[in-house]
C-alpha cells in the first residue's frame, strides 16, 4: 500500500499563484525563495486536518508551470532545489506527505532540448524527443519545422514518449525528485493524453524506485480503470463526482449525484477497488466552488458530501476561506496570491475552516467513512441519504438541500429497534421502528451523520 491511502486528506496549492510569483519567467533573474512562504502555512493546513500536500508545478517553466523548461531545477520565481528540500523535510517532520505535479505529456518552447532543435534543426540529437516533428512545414510560431501540440496549444510541445532517451530523461528526473525531495507521489498532468505504454513503464520504474510512490492521473472523461489499475496508476482525479456534486445542488437534482455514486461505488460499482480516487470541490482549472454554486449557503452541504463519500478528499487553497472566482481564459484569477496572515485577520462571508476541521475529525474517527462500502438508502430531488458500512459499524450521511423541512423514512439494513446517534448533534438519538425504518426529521439545508450503537 502506498503512503497515500484512505486516511489521506489533501490540501492543494498552486505555488506560482499562491506565492505571488510573476506570471512570466525571464530566465535571467536570481531565484526568489517564494516557496518558503509555504513553511508558514503548514500550521494552518494541519489545523484543517490535512496530512498530504499536493503542490502544482514547481519546476522551471515559461509561465504557468505546465510549460516546463527544465525538469531538474525549481522555477526561479519560486526558489531553489534547497527550498523545496527544506519544505519537504518540514512536511515529513510533521507526518505529512508530499505529491508533486509531473508534466510529462508536453513541455514549453523554452525546454532546453526543444531550443536545441530550433538551433540545430534536423541535426539536433534531440529531434526524436518531440512528437510529429517535420522539417518540410513551418509551425504557427514560424519555426522552420512543425510539431504536435497539446490540445492545439502550440506553446505546449508534445513529447515523443516512445523515444527511449526522452523517457529516460523523465525517469531520471523522478529519481532525483525522490532522492532529493523525498516525494510520496506524483500527479500526472494530462494523463488522459499519455500513452498506456508510457504509464506501464512508469509504474514499473516507480515500483523499483519506491513501491510506496503513489501515481495519480488527471483524467476528465472515460472509464478511470483504463488508467488506474495494477499495471499503471493507483488513482485518477474524480471529475465525475466533481461535476455531479455542484450540479446536483444547482439543478435541485440529487438523482445525478446518486447515480454517479452508485455507478462508481455501489454494490456493482465499477470503482469499488479504486479506494483512492482524488475527490475535490474545485481546483486550479475550474471555477471556485463558492462561485460555481448558485446558493452559496449550501457550501457546507457540499463539503459534507465531499468528506463522507468514498475516495480521498482534497481542499484547494483559499476555498476554506470561501475564495471566489469564475474560470477565465488564463485561469490566474483561480490561482491568486495567498496572504494567510491577512486572511486570518479578516471576516469571511463563507468561512469553512471550522466546518472542514470538524468533517475531517469525523472522517478520521469513523472507520466506515474511510474504509467502508457504499449503499444508497434514499434519494429525491432535494434529499439524499447513503450508508457507509465497515463490519458491524454503520454510518449514514443525510442531506436536505431544500429551503423547507423534510421528514425521511429510511429503510435500514439492520433490525427493528436499531439505535443511531447523530454525530453532528449527539443529543439526538433515533431508533428503527418495527419495520426497521428510521424516521428522521430534517431542517432546511441540514445534514446529519448517524452512527449505529
Amino acid at each position: 500500500m502506498t503512503t497515500i491511502n484512505q486516511n489521506s486528506i489533501f490540501y492543494h496549492i498552486y505555488p506560482l499563484g499562491a506565492c505571488g510569483a510573476p506570471h512570466y519567467n525571464d530566465f535571467q533573474s536570481e531565484p526568489q525563495s517564494r516557496l518558503r512562504q509555504i513553511l508558514g502555512w503548514l500550521g494552518h493546513i494541519q489545523s484543517l486536518g490535512a496530512n498530504a500536500l499536493y503542490l502544482g508545478p514547481v519546476f522551471e517553466s515559461s509561465s504557468h508551470g505546465y510549460d516546463t523548461a527544465d525538469y531538474y531545477n525549481i522555477d526561479r520565481r519560486l526558489g531553489t532545489r534547497a527550498d523545496l528540500a527544506e519544505l519537504s523535510k518540514e512536511l515529513h517532520a510533521r507526518g505529512m506527505q508530499l505529491v508533486l505535479d509531473g508534466v510529462f505529456n508536453h513541455v514549453g518552447r523554452n525546454f532546453w532540448a526543444f531550443r536545441d532543435v530550433q538551433t540545430n534543426r534536423d541535426s539536433s540529437p534531440y529531434k526524436n524527443w518531440f512528437a510529429d516533428l517535420r522539417f518540410d512545414q513551418r509551425s504557427p510560431f514560424g519555426d522552420p519545422f512543425s510539431y504536435a501540440a497539446w490540445n492545439g496549444h502550440f506553446d505546449l510541445v508534445k513529447l515523443n514518449l516512445a523515444e527511449p532517451a526522452a523517457r529516460q530523461h523523465l525517469f531520471d528526473a523522478i529519481r532525483m525528485w525522490k532522492e532529493e525531495f523525498q516525494i510520496d507521489g506524483i500527479r500526472l498532468d494530462a494523463a488522459d493524453a499519455l500513452s498506456f505504454d508510457f504509464m506501464r513503464d512508469l509504474r514499473a520504474f516507480t515500483n523499483q524506485l519506491d513501491p510506496n510512490l503513489w501515481l495519480m492521473g488527471e483524467v476528465i472523461h472515460g472509464d478511470y480503470r483504463q488508467w488506474a489499475n495494477p499495471r499503471m496508476l493507483h488513482a485518477t482525479t474524480n471529475y465525475e463526482l466533481y461535476k455531479s456534486l455542484y450540479s446536483s445542488f444547482n439543478d435541485d437534482n440529487f438523482f445525478e449525484l446518486a447515480y454517479s455514486l452508485n455507478r462508481e461505488f455501489g454494490s456493482q460499482g465499477i470503482y469499488r477497488e479504486l479506494s483512492t480516487l482524488y475527490n475535490f470541490a474545485d481546483n486550479h482549472d475550474v471555477s471556485r466552488i463558492a462561485s460555481q454554486l448558485r446558493k452559496s449557503d449550501q457550501l457546507h452541504l457540499l463539503y459534507f458530501l465531499l468528506f463522507t463519500v468514498p475516495g480521498i478528499p482534497s481542499v484547494y487553497y483559499g476555498s476554506e476561506f470561501g475564495f471566489e472566482g469564475l474560470k477565465q481564459s488564463d485561469d490566474w484569477n483561480l490561482r491568486p496570491a495567498f496572504d494567510l496572515q491577512e486572511l486570518q485577520g479578516q471576516a469571511h462571508a463563507h468561512d469553512l475552516r471550522g466546518w472542514i476541521r470538524h468533517l475531517v475529525e469525523l472522517r478520521q474517527s469513523q472507520t466506515p467513512l474511510r474504509l467502508g462500502g457504499y449503499e444508497q438508502i434514499f434519494v429525491s430531488s432535494n434529499q439524499f441519504a447513503f450508508a457507509r458500512t465497515s463490519g458491524d459499524e454503520v454510518v449514514v450521511a443525510m442531506v436536505n438541500s431544500s429551503s423547507e423541512p423534510a421528514s425521511l423514512a429510511l429503510p435500514m439494513p439492520g433490525e427493528a429497534n436499531w439505535r443511531f446517534v447523530d454525530l453532528l448533534n449527539p443529543e439526538e438519538m433515533f431508533t428503527c421502528d418495527d419495520a426497521a425504518k428510521l424516521n428522521i426529521p430534517m431542517h432546511p439545508n441540514q445534514v446529519r451523520l448517524l452512527r449505529n450503537g
